[in-house]
């Protein structure tokens, strides 16, 4: 029999006393470089930040959010979601030079009803894609297999930004 190990989900799966206040927001306020490592923030813009998704799909799975507290992308000033867009840009390359995946999904859920786990904070997903990275582990099983940790993640990424 194989296992699957993914300890940094145990608490996720069961179920840590959630913390108050706006994640993004908590994230956007403690800007220094140690706290950023410990948090993931691998990079810090004018308007936005780039954060691997602790909760990720596949291996370089980030977010992209504004420091503006925004519910919908539309309340955002022309700077804000252009310099969102060149961090997408930027966050593609970084994960295509990494990882070498063969297809990209970038995307934002507006709002609890589109399936935003953030609904009043918005932020942009960039997440790699593989052909077969959908397997019965995640089909079945409701379970994500990840090849490596959130720090290797880091460590690979970081260097791009």
């Amino acid at each position: 029999m194989d296992f699957l190990w993914s300890p940094w989900r145990a608490g996720y799966v069961e179920g840590l006393a959630p913390e108050t206040g706006c994640v993004f927001c908590r994230l956007a306020s403690d800007a220094d470089a140690k706290t950023d490592e410990a948090r993931h923030v691998l990079y810090r813009g004018r308007a936005s930040f780039v954060v691997l998704n602790l909760y990720p799909y596949t291996s370089g799975h980030l977010l992209i959010a504004p420091y503006a507290h925004l519910a919908l992308i539309a309340d955002a000033e022309k700077p804000v979601t252009d310099e969102l867009m060149d961090l997408a840009k930027k966050a593609q390359l970084a994960i295509a030079a990494e990882y070498r995946p063969d297809g990209f999904n970038l995307g934002m859920n507006l709002g609890q009803a589109a399936g935003a786990g953030v609904a009043d904070h918005f932020h942009m997903h960039v997440l790699p894609r593989w052909i077969g990275d959908t397997n019965f582990a995640s089909t079945i099983g409701e379970t994500r297999v990840l090849p490596e940790s959130l720090s290797d993640t880091y460590r690979k990424l970081k260097r791009h930004f």
